[in-house]
């Protein structure tokens, strides 16, 4: 990785007003998959994400939805991709401060699935698996995107509909000097 593109990828991962770096860990039978989220583009999300994630919410819960260079999804409680937690947050994507700070969907990134209605999203989340980026830019703009895959994406590919998240934990580490 050329080290331009790695500091533009930590200094988008540190949140501007505490200097933490927020890491997400998804243990599975395969391996683990290491998540950077970016507050600073989803404040809400990553909130909502971080708060299931320390509650156990996705501990157990299987990948639902399985689409061949697309996305895997998961985050479902009842299995079906209709469940959540219970509530819904705002789309931030609808935000054009904050829309514009997401990255784009490609391989590697996380986003939040919903539906049809912006304001819909709860738990479920998906990871882009393709690298062609041509296919995902119907939903650049119309979904939010709140982090990426920084390790493990070799886990990811191999991932398919039915594999468990065995359990999931959140760290956040001060990157102050």
């Amino acid at each position: 990785m050329q080290l331009s593109l790695f500091y533009s990828l930590l200094n988008a991962a540190i949140s501007s007003t505490n200097n933490q770096l927020s890491i997400v860990t998804l243990k599975t039978d395969k391996g683990n998959i290491i998540i950077e989220l970016y507050p600073e583009c989803a404040p809400k999300t990553v909130a909502n994400f971080v708060k299931l994630v320390e509650s156990g919410f996705y501990d157990g819960l299987s990948f639902h939805r399985y689409v061949k260079d697309f996305v895997i999804q998961g985050g479902d409680p009842d299995g079906t991709g209709t469940g959540g937690p219970g509530w819904t947050i705002p789309g931030e994507f609808k935000n054009a401060t904050l829309r514009e700070k997401m990255p784009a969907h490609e391989k590697g990134v996380i986003a939040m699935a919903r539906k049809p209605s912006p304001d819909s999203a709860g738990s479920q989340f998906y990871i882009c698996l393709n690298e062609d980026t041509s296919g995902y830019a119907h939903l650049n703009g119309s979904y939010t995107t709140f982090g990426r895959v920084v390790e493990g994406i070799d886990v990811v590919d191999q991932l398919r509909e039915g594999d468990i998240m065995n359990e999931v934990t959140h760290n956040s580490e001060d990157i102050r000097n």
